[in-house]
């Protein structure tokens, strides 16, 4: 049997009903070496104290729902160990620069909506009969956009970024890493449409190039250099209408 010890767990709480602010709460939890943070909150929650609240699915780093500030960063708990936390406390808090609904769960409705609104998803230049037969690309043309393909929404990146925490309008590197996928993908007719929230206020000249969000991010989709890529598309944009009637489109 693996050799058992024991952690120092603080968790900061909230509950709307009996708190006006978040405060801290400590647990001891026994562990050994692979167990996950997340395991460590199961724990609690099953054995120690039923009120305490996260989000979590597949505990495999694929469904981006547990996402959390662990020691100060933004991590996802279920791949983040214990071990590598020793000796403790560790600290646990809900995402940076969320709004916070009660303990480990922060409000995504604002996230959700700057993710509907660059329509992610294949719009296509033309129309197409199911006769015609599929889109082919090149392996060339897939390694434009395949990169950015791989976020999962799981919003540390979002935690990571100071811009955003200053000004939660910012459209943020996540959704603009997933805007890039689109617009980078030769299937797609939608850029144009997708180019006004690129070049809006709180679109891409919005970032001040910290680049932390690509440090935090678990699939390494690289934000940042999705939103340095659309800072160049969206300058093309400005100059291109000065040359051609058409704009940048032409």
């Amino acid at each position: 049997m693996p050799e058992s010890k024991s952690i120092a767990i603080e968790v900061l709480r909230y509950r709307p009903e009996q708190e006006d602010k978040p405060v801290w709460q400590r647990y001891t939890v026994p562990f050994t070496d692979d167990m996950s943070v997340l395991q460590a909150l199961q724990h609690i929650k099953d054995e120690q104290d039923g009120s305490l609240s996260f989000r979590w699915s597949c505990r495999m780093a694929i469904c981006g729902s547990c996402g959390m500030m662990v020691d100060g960063k933004p991590a996802l708990s279920c791949q983040t160990f214990l071990r590598d936390l020793l000796p403790g406390p560790v600290r646990i808090e809900a995402l940076a620069h969320f709004p916070i609904e009660r303990d480990l769960i922060v409000s995504v409705d604002a996230f959700v909506r700057k993710l509907e609104s660059i329509k992610p998803y294949i719009i296509p230049k033309e129309p197409r009969t199911l006769a015609e037969g599929e889109y082919l690309q090149t392996p060339e043309q897939l390694a434009r956009f395949e990169q950015y393909s791989s976020c999962i929404n799981c919003m540390l990146c979002y935690a990571a970024c100071p811009q955003f925490g200053l000004d939660p309008n910012f459209t943020g590197p996540g959704v603009l890493a997933l805007l890039h996928r689109y617009n980078a993908d030769s299937r797609d007719g939608g850029r144009d449409e997708r180019m006004e929230i690129v070049n809006a206020e709180e679109g891409v000249w919005s970032c001040t190039a910290v680049g932390y969000c690509s440090e935090v991010c678990p699939k390494h989709v690289d934000p940042a250099n999705a939103v340095n890529q659309n800072k160049v598309n969206s300058a093309k944009d400005y100059f291109l209408r000065f040359l051609s009637p058409k704009g940048a489109s032409a």
